[in-house]
């Protein structure tokens, strides 16, 4: 395998949920968003937009939101929204009907390349702070209470939440998380044709994860990939 620095980054990327609370500076921060803005865009519609989080009272509603404590305390914290109000505001300065039924940039096709793009920009968010030395840990759990979350962050019509970021100096290590046999992810021409196939690695694999210990639980090795994933299969 090879390595250069961007490889290694990415290779070393692990979620960090504990940052020393000095904030980070004006560039960095004119940087992270910059390159979030180079990221691909699909037909370059632009149609993301993200919320820098910056009053207490708000960054504090959003851990109550997503459970999670350490979310109040980020020195920087973004919402990812996709985000088509942007574009049918711009398509209605040049005339375009929006209540007609040729508008199109309110259907899901068109929401779901946004919600890709917005990810795709956090991304590149998340390997640029890390390249920069600094700790970040991606927010899914923002979206337990997506109605709380639009009335929060003011979200108009045609947007919608995607993920959440929090950016810092890293103040803990945690170990990086095995990651899946390329055998099981990456197939040749066609998916398995079996899923003994597909599952060929999965013995060694369910091994390895169940050595790795979570620090927010430190006590016990977390669950093997398998009990993980039947336990989320059921509500």
């Amino acid at each position: 395998m090879l390595h250069n620095a961007t490889v290694d980054t990415l290779l070393e990327r692990r979620s960090i949920r504990k940052f020393k609370p000095k904030p980070l500076p004006d560039d960095v921060v004119e940087t992270l968003e910059t390159v979030a803005q180079h990221a691909a865009s699909s037909q370059f519609l632009n149609d993301w937009s993200a919320i820098r989080v910056t009053e207490p009272a708000a960054k504090k509603r959003l851990a109550e939101i997503g459970g999670q404590p350490y979310i109040a305390t980020a020195p920087l914290l973004y919402v990812f929204v996709l985000d088509e109000h942007r574009n049918a505001a711009i398509a209605a300065r040049k005339g375009v009907e929006v209540a007609s039924d040729a508008f199109t940039l309110n259907g899901s096709y068109r929401f779901t390349q946004a919600q890709n793009d917005a990810v795709l920009a956090l991304h590149a968010m998340e390997t640029a702070a890390y390249s920069l030395g600094l700790g970040c840990v991606i927010l899914g759990s923002l979206l337990n209470d997506v109605p709380a979350l639009i009335d929060l962050l003011n979200l108009p019509e045609y947007t919608y939440p995607v993920l959440g970021i929090a950016i810092g100096k890293p103040d803990q290590e945690p170990a990086i998380k095995p990651r899946m046999p390329r055998s099981m992810q990456f197939f040749e021409n066609e998916y398995p044709s079996s899923d003994e196939k597909l599952l060929s690695g999965l013995d060694s694999f369910d091994a390895e994860v169940h050595k790795y210990y979570d620090l927010r639980d430190t006590e016990r090795p977390v669950d093997t990939f398998s009990d993980q994933i039947a336990a989320n299969a059921i509500d």
